[in-house]
């Protein structure tokens, strides 16, 4: 019996699993959405979370931390410099999950795993690209055409 034994195995060994985990962990800091299996991002996001908790704590310690559970220092320094400030005043709830399909090979569930603020970022980013692609380009004083 599995009474109080949490978390899931996905049929690998131990290395393994811890492997997965910290790629996708840092996929998703990476890239700030994901698309994966439900049963992935639901493991994922307890992780991913208390990653965002040490970003915002911003210590010493805490980067040493995040260091030990992620795959690479870039990731860890845009955890710390771009990511934590964002959710500076807010306790927990960094993260949605949203169940969009069932994969076509083996009729798994897929969800896309994303941060709360995606699209105001996202969006801010796109308009402020829109918005210098509007822009007259200016010409150089002097120079005639």
């Amino acid at each position: 019996m599995r009474h109080n034994k949490a978390g899931r195995h996905f049929g690998r060994t131990a290395n393994q699993r811890k492997a997965l985990l910290r790629g996708i962990l840092g996929s998703l800091l990476l890239h700030e959405r994901i698309e994966t299996t439900l049963a992935r991002a639901k493991e994922i996001r307890p992780i991913a979370e208390r990653m965002i908790t040490l970003g915002i704590r911003g210590d010493l310690a805490a980067r040493r931390t995040a260091l030990s559970n992620l795959p690479d220092k870039e990731i860890v320094s845009r955890l710390f410099a771009v990511i934590a400030p964002r959710f500076k005043g807010s306790n927990g709830g960094y993260l949605r999950i949203v169940q969009t399909r069932n994969r076509v090979n083996d009729r798994s569930p897929m969800a896309v795993i994303e941060f709360t603020d995606y699209e105001e970022v996202t969006g801010k980013v796109k308009r402020e690209e829109a918005a210098k692609k509007r822009e007259p380009k200016k010409e150089k004083e002097g120079e005639e055409k």
